[in-house]
């Protein structure tokens, strides 16, 4: 059975910076590309960042650019993203997800899909 369990999540105040992490079981870890998603209240979900099964490439939506890093670490089954600067808009839910690549640069589009959800945990960024 396939999990995805992230953590990191929490309050904070604009400016700060968090982790989130996802732990990864049940799967062929290193063949899967990972990607981080977010939904606020009232919006659709968004594509956040991803990154391939090498750790070679990765993809960030635009208004995370320059703020958010993701990376992987294959021998711990784990994929994290650091979030800089966090601003009020970027309160959401995050959620992690896997998807089978069957290349090691393969990095999945914003609108890509994926084989595997997390549950997702609460980022919320206060003014």
């Amino acid at each position: 059975q396939v999990q995805l369990k992230e953590s990191g999540g929490g309050l904070v105040q604009a400016g700060d910076s968090l982790r989130l992490s996802c732990a990864a079981s049940g799967l062929t870890f290193s063949s899967y590309a990972m990607g981080w998603f977010r939904q606020a209240p009232g919006k659709e979900r968004e594509f956040v960042a991803a990154i391939s099964w090498s750790d070679s490439d990765t993809a960030y939506a635009d208004s995370v650019k320059g703020r958010f890093t993701i990376s992987r670490d294959n021998a711990k089954n784990t994929v994290d993203l650091r979030m800089n600067n966090l601003k009020p808009e970027d309160t959401a839910h995050y959620y992690c997800a896997a998807t089978r690549a069957t290349r090691s640069w393969y990095v999945p589009g914003p609108r890509a899909p994926y084989d595997y959800w997390g549950q997702g945990t609460q980022v919320t960024v206060s003014s």
